[in-house]
């Protein structure tokens, strides 16, 4: 296994973990992901001064506007997703959301002529029929109606993140600390005026947990994962990228169920064979 695959298995696993601190900090998801993006920020430039890493300000120049768009892109993708939480549930809109690696593999294909693998396709659609199962939305609890909105939102929140990894591939002679750095900056800019319009921010209190569950999901989950996960996306073909990223709702998953005892059903069951079986097999050499 070369290393970037071992860092987007390592990204993803500790993607996969968030759930379960953001579930014990008390305040609004969008608040979370406001303050893990300044966290994350403030993070790789502070390791990178400590490390003696260079802040490549000239680097910074030379892609600044593809950073500030992909930054302002993974912002928008934030509030679309919460969004669609709203309007259609978590379950719904996270099976909305993870239709983003056929997006990125279909994006792929045209843009950057990526010779599409038969096998690589059915792992990819294999992989997300398991997730439908994940979710608990097939079968369709009785009475259950969806909002073709909220499903524009979820769609539209995947769209975002393709858009992000795919942009990624032009962004050149730029570390991923530098890169990472700059986008979480402008993405929690972003997504900053949407939480002061729709959350009660003066009533939000800060404790010791809270505070020391912020600053796990912003430097571990925030700052750390995305820079290794874009570093991997550099230079792994979008197919492996696809299949890989099914292992994020495949630990939070299991992670749900072990940690805080929420069920999971023979679909479930069903549907965590299809993602693992099919990340496994995707990855398998001949």
């Amino acid at each position: 296994m070369n290393s970037a695959k071992l860092k987007m298995i390592i990204s993803m696993t500790i993607f996969g973990t968030i759930g379960i601190f953001v579930n014990f900090i008390n305040m609004p998801s969008s608040m979370v992901a406001v303050c893990r993006g300044f966290i994350g920020a403030i993070y790789l430039c502070l390791f990178m001064l400590l490390t003696g890493k260079k802040i490549s300000f000239s680097d910074i120049r030379k892609n600044f506007l593809r950073l500030v768009v992909t930054g302002c892109f993974i912002g928008i993708n934030w509030i679309l997703l919460f969004e669609s939480y709203k309007y259609i549930g978590v379950a719904n809109g996270t099976l909305c959301y993870y239709l983003e690696p056929v997006i990125l593999v279909i994006g792929a294909a045209f843009l950057y002529k990526e010779k599409i693998s038969p096998l690589k396709v059915i792992c990819v659609v294999i992989a997300l029929f398991g997730m439908v199962f994940v979710s608990g939305v097939f079968p369709p609890s009785e009475g259950a109606v969806l909002s073709g909105f909220g499903i524009a939102l979820g769609l539209g929140a995947a769209l975002f993140y393709a858009a992000v990894v795919l942009l990624n591939r032009g962004v050149k002679d730029i570390d991923s600390f530098n890169m990472t750095m700059v986008q979480l900056f402008f993405a929690a800019s972003v997504a900053l005026p949407y939480v002061l319009i729709t959350e009660d921010v003066a009533n939000i209190t800060f404790d010791a947990k809270t505070v020391i569950l912020l600053l796990v999901v912003g430097v571990i989950h925030t700052g750390f994962a995305y820079a290794m996960y874009f570093g991997a996306v550099r230079e792994l073909k979008s197919q492996s990228v696809a299949v890989l990223s099914y292992i994020d709702p495949m630990v939070a998953i299991v992670l749900s169920m072990t940690l805080l005892n929420e069920e999971l059903t023979l679909w479930g069951i069903l549907g965590a064979v299809m993602i693992l079986g099919s990340t496994l097999v995707s990855e398998l050499k001949k």
